[in-house]
Order: C-alpha cells, then sequence, then structure tokens
C-alpha cells in the first residue's frame, strides 16, 4: 500500500483521499500538511436536507485541523464543495466527518470537549494549539447538543438558592429537582424579574404540578413562588435559619457583653475570642482545650449560655415529622426566648414566628438544601478552573453538565 492510501485509510476522511503531503516548521511546532482530494465516484449529499445531489455549484479551498499525528500537529487542505440542491439550493456538502463551516475536525472536536471537562478552557487551547475561544465555541456547542432543553416532566419539589457569580456582590440562582439531583436552570440575579424566566420555562401546568419549594428566607423567592405557583408548600432550610440565629443572635450578643466587660480585661478577651467557637455545633469542638474553653465561656455568661442553648434546642425542631407535635415545641421554644430579655433573641424570635409555616412544612417535606450547598462548591470548583467566565450561556451549561441528574 502506497503512503498516500494507507495515510488516507488511517485517517477516515470519508470521500476523501490524500494526494499529497508536507512537513513544515511554524516556530518551535512540527506541521504535517495533508492535502486531501475529492473522490469523484461518490455522490455528494445536501447538508440542509441529506438528499443525494446532481450537480457541483461551486468549491473552495478549506485548511482544517486535525488531531496530531504523533508530535506534529495536523491541518487539512481540502476543497470545500457547495452542491446545487434541488430542494434547497446552494448548500455545503454533507460530511460525516466535518460539520458545515467548521474548522476542526468532529474527531477533534469531540477530544476538545473531552478535555474541556477536566481542564481549563486556557491549557486546552495550549495543548492543541487552537486559540481559546476557538476552544470555548466547540465546548458550547457540544454542551448545548449533549444537554438540550430541560425536561420538566414529572417536576413536582424544587430546591433554589443564590451563589456569588462575581465580586461586588453579583449572584446567580441556581433551582434543582432534589429527588434526581439535577440542575434545572441557572439564570443571573436573585431578584424577582430575574428568577421569573424559570417560572416562565416551566409554563402553567408546571406550576400547577410543584408541591413544595425549598429554599433560605429569601422574600423575592418567596413572593415569585407564590404568584407562579401559590399551591406549593414554602419550606424553610435547617442551615439558613441557623446561620441567621448565628449572625442575628449569638454575634450580636457576643459582641454586647464583650462591651459590657470593658472594664474586665481577661473576660472581655475571652468573650471577643469566642466567635467561632461559639457559632460551631457542641459534637463538632472535639479539641480539649477548645471544649474546656467554651465549658467556662457559657458557665462564666449567662446571656451567651441562653442563646448557646437555645440554638441548640431550634435544631431540634426539624426533627419532628408530625406538625402538631412541631408546632407544640415551637411554642415552648418561643415562650422561653420571648422570656429571656435578651434583645436579639427576642426580635429573632418575633422575626421567625412569621416564617413559621414554612418551618413546619419541613414536617412534610423532609428537604434540606445540603445538595444545593454542595452544587455551590462545584459551582466554585468550575469558576476556578475556568478562571472566571464572561459568557453567562456557557457557564451555566458548564453547571447543568456537571449534574444532569439521576434515573
Amino acid at each position: 500500500m502506497a503512503p498516500n492510501e494507507c495515510i488516507s485509510a488511517l485517517g477516515g476522511w470519508e470521500g476523501f483521499e490524500v494526494c499529497e503531503w508536507r512537513q513544515e516548521r511554524r516556530g518551535a511546532q512540527s506541521w504535517c500538511v495533508l492535502r486531501l482530494r475529492r473522490d469523484r465516484s461518490r455522490a455528494a449529499y445536501c447538508s440542509g436536507c441529506w438528499r443525494e445531489a446532481q450537480a457541483i455549484h461551486d468549491l473552495e479551498w478549506r485548511t482544517v485541523r486535525d488531531l496530531p499525528l504523533f508530535e506534529h500537529a495536523v491541518e487539512l487542505e481540502l476543497p470545500r464543495v457547495r452542491v446545487a440542491c434541488a430542494q434547497c439550493g446552494p448548500k455545503l456538502e454533507l460530511l460525516g466527518w466535518l460539520e458545515p463551516y467548521a474548522r476542526v475536525t468532529r474527531r477533534l472536536a469531540e477530544s476538545v470537549t473531552r478535555l474541556c471537562a477536566v481542564m481549563s478552557i486556557r491549557h486546552v487551547a495550549e495543548y492543541f494549539g487552537l486559540n481559546w475561544k476557538t476552544v470555548k465555541e466547540i465546548d458550547k456547542r457540544s454542551l448545548q447538543r449533549r444537554l438540550g432543553p430541560v425536561d420538566f416532566q414529572g417536576v413536582t419539589v424544587i430546591g433554589m438558592d443564590e451563589f456569588a457569580i462575581q465580586r461586588g456582590h453579583r449572584y446567580a440562582t441556581v433551582v434543582i429537582e432534589p429527588s434526581r439531583k439535577r440542575v434545572l436552570w441557572v439564570g443571573r440575579g436573585r431578584s424577582r424579574e430575574e428568577l421569573r424566566p424559570f417560572f416562565v420555562l416551566l409554563g402553567p401546568q408546571g406550576c400547577a404540578a410543584l408541591q413544595a419549594v425549598v429554599m433560605d428566607m429569601n422574600t423575592a423567592y418567596e413572593q415569585e413562588v407564590r404568584a407562579h405557583a401559590p399551591q406549593a408548600r414554602l419550606v424553610y432550610d435547617l442551615f439558613h435559619v441557623v446561620a441567621k440565629y448565628g449572625r442575628e443572635v449569638i454575634d450580636r450578643v457576643r459582641v454586647d457583653e464583650a462591651n459590657r466587660l470593658r472594664a474586665d480585661r481577661r473576660g472581655r478577651r475571652l468573650v471577643k475570642g469566642a466567635r467561632w467557637l461559639l457559632l460551631r455545633n457542641r459534637e463538632n469542638v472535639t479539641r480539649e482545650p477548645d471544649q474546656v474553653r467554651l465549658s467556662e465561656l457559657l458557665a462564666a455568661n449567662r446571656a451567651l449560655l441562653t442563646v448557646y442553648v437555645l440554638k441548640d434546642d431550634l435544631k431540634a425542631l426539624w426533627d419532628y415529622r408530625h406538625e402538631g407535635y412541631a408546632r407544640r415545641f415551637w411554642s415552648g421554644w418561643y415562650r422561653r426566648a420571648i422570656r429571656s430579655r435578651i434583645a436579639p433573641l427576642q426580635a429573632f424570635a418575633r422575626r421567625l414566628r412569621l416564617y413559621l409555616p414554612g418551618v413546619l412544612a419541613h414536617c412534610r417535606y423532609p428537604l434540606n438544601t445540603s445538595l444545593l450547598e454542595g452544587i455551590n462548591n462545584k459551582i466554585k470548583v468550575i469558576k476556578r478552573m475556568a478562571y472566571g467566565f464572561r459568557d453567562d450561556d456557557y457557564f451555566f451549561l458548564k453547571i447543568r453538565a456537571a449534574f444532569p441528574g439521576i434515573g
């Protein structure tokens, strides 16, 4: 077998064969340039209707990148034909190994896509010697084809949360289906108007099918859910409520107590430096010095002891599966909070009472946003790997691809 025939057979450029080749040097890179010619015995097909064309309209020579051969970058020179299709008019010839108007072969594009799943765009572009914009567009088109439109059929429970997309308090919203662990939608912003496109995509039937929505106590999310799916139960997540308790109660009381102890330097220093110790769960305080320090602090300060104990008691509310028992437990906790005479705790209890239906809904729908927090951590990894994204659509496709769902 002649060398050109061997290369043609191995290359798999259907409808073309190698007529000549050359090796050349471009900077530090060695290039193998293959010149292809059409097999005239092969019929030409229209890329629009896939029907056989009876005539050639015109052709022009194109250069196309292919996978590297050994240490050589590969470039193809080939005549790109436009057929005279009776139905579509002048159309590019249909080729199984080359997309219309593409400057890289399908197999090179597939290799780029596989590497983009584990590497940054910049590194993939450097590896293949391609422009980073070309790599991004290849991966974006591949994701669009693979993911397609979201299937909302059978979605009855969703979760929504925000995540930081850029510096300067710029956020995006992610909506998931917890049961299948898949991302349904991602959009920039966290206001009602910016969340509304999700409900438009979901449609009237999809909105009517929603039974529960798990979220943090975000007023904008709540109002938009109420506007489109008033029958859905709102479920407030334990993690966000406890985090809010830590910021608004424990932190505030700690600062107030530190200010009260200005005359007692040792006591003030102990209280001021105990922020993270107080915010951590008791079971997570494993070091013996920290355990001793926490015990001494709580024994010496009644206000901190009260808010610390009531924090642990509040978490028990999410353990109930019967709404009546949960409501009774809440009533007892609320009375203790109000009678504590600790202003930040009283204010928090009164505000939380307004959200009580969403807290009690956890009894029927034992949902949480732990999956959302895991997704947010993965999003941070995707952002770091890409050194940030300028194209929201591409970024959101990468997020959907990372969480395609199960089942």
